[in-house]
């Protein structure tokens, strides 16, 4: 029994991802089930369980197989082929998720680059509020609380979630394009606008945000 052979049977019966140290894991613990860690594969480092999977995933390419092995977010998954697409996608015929808009993927851009990052500070990036913007980003578990901010009134935090680095086919963060100089690029500043009350005179100064439509 080859190390890639008990790998490749965790990835085809697993529900979801698994990491290398998930699947280090588990060989331990079949280890000491059938005798103590010195059993086959017990001792096994997670450097060699990286090497078995690239080795699953350079056999699946040479041989044409209809499934591939892929790196995401959480882990190791066995995935079918994306030319076999529309084939296998009318074994689920269920209703497309509606599309993002543009106001939508604007703002998660803003996260996904500068997070994590408040509510106030994406406005200021995209001159509109975005309250049911970023409502439907966490609706649709692109987008999730972080934290508050240790800033006068505490406002929360938001970033991007495991789903989003699925939904777009990203491992981490750092496969953004241009993640470094967009990150790097300094927020635009709120500017006061004035504003006339009931007497006709100029009065407080407020925010120049506009409501998105």
């Amino acid at each position: 029994m080859s190390l890639t052979r008990v790998i490749e049977a965790l990835l085809f019966s697993a529900q979801k991802p698994l990491s290398i140290r998930e699947i280090g894991a588990v060989l331990k613990s079949a280890a000491a089930e059938s005798g103590g860690p010195s059993h086959e594969f017990g001792r096994v480092s997670e450097a060699e369980i990286a090497a078995a999977l690239e080795q699953l995933k350079i056999e699946y390419v040479q041989q044409q197989r209809a499934f591939q092995l892929v790196e995401k977010a959480e882990g190791w998954q066995l995935a079918s082929d994306p030319a076999l697409a529309k084939w296998v996608r009318q074994l689920f015929p269920v209703p497309k998720p509606a599309r993002l808009s543009a106001p939508a993927l604007e703002t998660l851009a803003i996260i996904a680059y500068r997070q994590p990052i408040t509510r106030a500070d994406v406005e200021d990036v995209r001159g509109v509020n975005i309250d049911g913007v970023l409502q439907t980003l966490m609706e649709r578990g692109l987008v999730k609380i972080a934290g508050r901010a240790e800033v006068p009134g505490r406002p929360l935090l938001y970033e991007t979630t495991h789903f989003f680095l699925d939904h777009f086919g990203l491992r981490n963060l750092d496969e953004l394009p241009n993640v470094e100089e967009l990150r790097k690029r300094d927020l635009p500043r709120r500017r006061p606008v004035a504003t006339i009350d009931d007497t006709g005179r100029p009065g407080s100064s407020t925010p120049a945000t506009t409501r998105e439509l």
